[in-house]
């Protein structure tokens, strides 16, 4: 058996023009290239595959079943070739290989796939690692240097060396089940009424917070590490907690979650931030996303002080109930 050459990209990309054009005659016109060129390069293509791509005796080229297969091949190739070209350039000019974004769980979701659908179509060869965390869990990410640019919600500690910028705030609400006692209580509800239910708490897998509880009114509570969770165990009606507006919207407006309203502050405001290294500023890439993120936000006033409107270093605000 004659052993298999090995085709050149140039063999497939004349392959890809004379199947593309229909033609010998209009490859060789895209390629700039004289017609027995194109004739003798699609020859020695098939000398060395051991295959007819092309089906004699036809007026135009007429692609065999194996020229067919073969040509798919070339697409892939050709793609692979174009992407790697692509990549490299954008490497030369500074462009990172890769981003890697850290998210508060309580970001909404809708501007977040908005913002990572334009950055697939604005950077496609950069590839793009993606982390949902809460609380404390998106700091200590970025601050190790796993991501290299996080959004994360307030903490009540200061994480040294990073900037930090306000983007919007997220309404977090107490909602329950309408078979939970707390829902059948008049409005407004004193702390009191709160303390002998059962409320369902976020907690934080990082080791930031440890120890510190945020928004605890009840005496007892049930820590989830994840907001989904917390949300399917509202709805079955196992206790009470705090939940981002935006999330539970159609819930109390189809009547399986109801709103508490309690008599002692009125619903929280939770700050969401972009932030990063000091030490390590975005690239191209990692910048237009954030500049993405932070252009969804709603116009609303941001309770920061703030010396600027660019990013802040090492200024936390206070942490709202979670």
């Amino acid at each position: 058996m004659t052993a298999i050459g090995t085709p050149t990209l140039d063999q497939l990309r004349v392959l890809l023009a004379v199947a593309d054009t229909g033609s010998f005659s209009a490859a060789a016109r895209r390629l700039n290239r004289a017609q027995s060129v194109v004739s003798y390069s699609i020859a020695n293509l098939e000398g060395q595959l051991g295959l007819s791509l092309f089906a004699r005796g036809h007026r135009r080229p007429v692609l065999t079943e194996a020229g067919r297969a073969v040509l798919a091949d070339a697409r892939r190739v050709a793609c692979l070739i174009d992407d790697l070209r692509a990549r490299a350039s954008g490497l030369a000019a500074g462009l990172e290989a890769e981003v890697a974004l850290a998210v508060d769980v309580m970001f909404p979701t809708v501007p977040l796939v908005a913002a990572l659908q334009a950055f697939a179509r604005a950077y496609p060869t950069v590839a793009l690692r993606l982390r949902v965390e809460t609380l404390g869990g998106v700091v200590q990410l970025v601050l190790e240097g796993a991501c290299g640019i996080g959004i994360s919600g307030p903490l009540g500690i200061r994480a040294g060396g990073l900037e930090r910028r306000l983007i919007r705030h997220v309404e977090l609400v107490p909602v329950v089940a309408p078979g939970h006692p707390l829902a059948m209580l008049a409005p407004p509800l004193p702390d009191a009424a709160f303390q002998d239910h059962t409320q369902l708490v976020l907690s934080d897998r990082s080791q930031l917070t440890e120890g510190q509880d945020f928004g605890v009114l009840s005496l007892r509570t049930w820590r989830l590490g994840d907001l989904g969770a917390k949300h399917a165990l509202l709805r079955a009606g196992l206790g009470w907690g705090n939940m981002p507006e935006h999330m539970v919207r159609e819930d109390i407006a189809a009547g399986r979650l109801i709103r508490l309203l309690p008599a002692a502050a009125p619903a929280a405001r939770f700050p969401l931030l972009l932030i990063h290294r000091a030490a390590a500023p975005p690239g191209p890439a990692a910048q237009w996303l954030a500049e993405r993120l932070a252009g969804t936000a709603a116009p609303e006033p941001v309770d920061l002080p703030a010396p600027h409107a660019g990013w802040e270093r090492d200024r936390p605000p206070e942490l709202p109930a979670a």
